[in-house]
């Protein structure tokens, strides 16, 4: 079993990864009511973990928020930021600087990312049902992280509708992003830091880490919103 510790292992999946996160996770809300418990996916591959761990019942309300990173210019891979909407966006300044971005590409990228999570809000929340957030204790769940910038500002966007506390829950990311989100929430729960010189990829720490549709996504939502 994979341990919180500098050595390199992998999850045979995503499944996988999120029952071993499910563990710590039972330990961090042990004294939660499960009513009081929310788990939030980020799509796509972290609803897949998101919603392993809600079928856990841990808590007993499941949704997906949705971010988006903001890619470089000629390099859409490369992370300067993310947004999840016009007023909460996250920029990782010194990325910009060392690529000289303009803010007249900034303000390109983040248009053009604000319309995909618009996309995706009608396909994956057709019904645009309110978030059950306040004084809840959220956990925020993603299949790993490598510069964590749509986790921070997931993390931003919840912090502004009054949860009791936020909880990040990741199999894997580098150390220094796992100190960056220690910045943003109250709590992160890993199973993997692995030195961020180590670290090229998420995909890396997984023996299966196939590409999840939209298909994928909405089939799960529909089997939280049967009607």
């Amino acid at each position: 079993m994979p341990t919180e510790n500098n050595s390199v292992k992998k999850f045979k999946d995503r499944e996988h990864a999120a029952e071993l996160l499910i563990s710590k996770l039972n330990n961090e809300i042990k004294d939660e009511i499960a009513k009081d418990v929310v788990v939030f996916g980020i799509p796509r591959g972290g609803v897949i973990l998101a919603y392993t761990i809600y079928k856990n019942r841990s808590a007993n309300y499941f949704d997906i928020v949705i971010p988006r990173k903001l890619g470089a210019p000629n390099n859409k891979e490369l992370g300067i930021g993310a947004i999840i909407d016009k007023d909460t966006v996250y920029l990782n300044e010194y990325v910009v600087k060392a690529l000289r971005v303009s803010q007249d590409y900034i303000e390109t990228e983040k248009e053009s990312q604000i319309q995909e999570i618009s996309r995706r809000s009608l396909l994956y929340r057709p019904k645009q049902n309110e978030y059950n957030i306040k004084n809840k204790t959220i956990i925020l769940v993603d299949d790993g992280a490598a510069t964590g910038a749509t986790l921070v500002v997931s993390a931003r966007w919840i912090r502004k509708m009054n949860p009791k506390r936020i909880i990040i829950a990741i199999p894997v990311a580098p150390n220094e992003t796992v100190e960056l989100l220690k910045n943003e929430v109250d709590q992160v729960v890993t199973i993997l830091i692995p030195p961020t010189s180590n670290f090229t990829s998420v995909a890396q720490f997984y023996d299966n880490f196939e590409e999840i549709t939209d298909d994928k996504v909405v089939k799960i939502m529909k089997e939280m919103n049967p009607k």
